[in-house]
Formats: structure tokens, C-alpha cells, sequence
């Protein structure tokens, strides 16, 4: 594998890492919120990742890695019994967005640290190609 395959893989994952950072920013935002632009709950979002061959045979030559779609969590809004707010409904209940923001702090640390490595992988392999240019001198 060249070096510049390095550089190429390492730039998509830091594509993918700074998407899923940006879901978990907008799930973050929207933990408190009672309704979206479509009139319902917030629905946390996640990121599916997929792995993209670089040149050819994925084996030989690694894969790199893309946002291959981000999907809404399908599972029930979190209910709070408060009558006295304006989004109560009649049995008294507020339907809350099901974003669990313990998970999302985890996602968030795990994209970030993601992120971090393939900056070093870059920084490290532009390191070695400079110190290459310099043996051929």
C-alpha cells in the first residue's frame, strides 16, 4: 500500500468521524426539545458507516470508509408527566426526544478520539514522505 493510499484512507474516516460528530452535536441540541419541524418528537440519528475499496482489490490496498446513510432511532419518545406544560396531551404527558445523552457523550468521545487518530496517521505520513524526499538528496 503507498503512502498516499494512507492519506487517502485516513481523510475519509476524517469525513466520517466530523459527520457522526455533527449527528451527535444535533442529537445533543435537540435532547430537551418537545417537537421538531415536522410537529413530532426529535428522533435521535445514527450514522452506518460503510467500507469503500481504495484502488481495486480492498485486500491488497485497504478500504477507506463513508457515511453510507444516517438512520432515525425508531424507538418510542421518552414520556414525562408534567400537565402544566404548553405540549402536554390530554393525559397529561410530554413526549420528550429518545436521544439518551449518557450514549451520546460516549459517541461523541469515541468519534472525537477517531478523529484524533487519523490526524496523527496523516501527520505521521507526511512526516515519512518529507524524511523520503530528504534520503534522495
Amino acid at each position: 500500500m503507498s503512502l498516499f493510499n494512507v492519506l487517502n484512507i485516513a481523510g475519509s474516516a476524517l469525513d466520517a468521524q466530523s459527520k457522526r460528530l455533527n449527528v451527535v452535536a444535533s442529537n445533543l441540541a435537540n435532547v430537551e426539545s418537545t417537537t421538531s419541524s415536522t410537529g413530532q418528537p426529535y428522533r435521535a440519528r445514527q450514522v452506518i458507516f460503510q467500507a469503500v475499496p481504495v484502488s481495486g482489490n480492498q485486500l491488497k490496498n485497504g478500504a477507506a470508509v463513508k457515511v453510507s446513510q444516517i438512520v432515525e432511532d425508531q424507538a418510542a419518545p421518552r414520556k414525562v408527566y408534567d400537565p402544566k406544560h404548553p405540549a402536554a396531551d390530554e393525559k397529561g404527558y410530554v413526549s420528550y426526544p429518545n436521544v439518551n445523552p449518557v450514549d451520546e457523550m460516549v459517541n461523541m468521545i469515541s468519534a472525537s478520539r477517531s478523529y484524533q487518530t487519523n490526524v496523527d496517521v496523516i501527520s505521521t505520513t507526511k512526516s515519512m514522505l518529507s524524511k523520503l524526499l530528504t534520503i534522495g538528496q
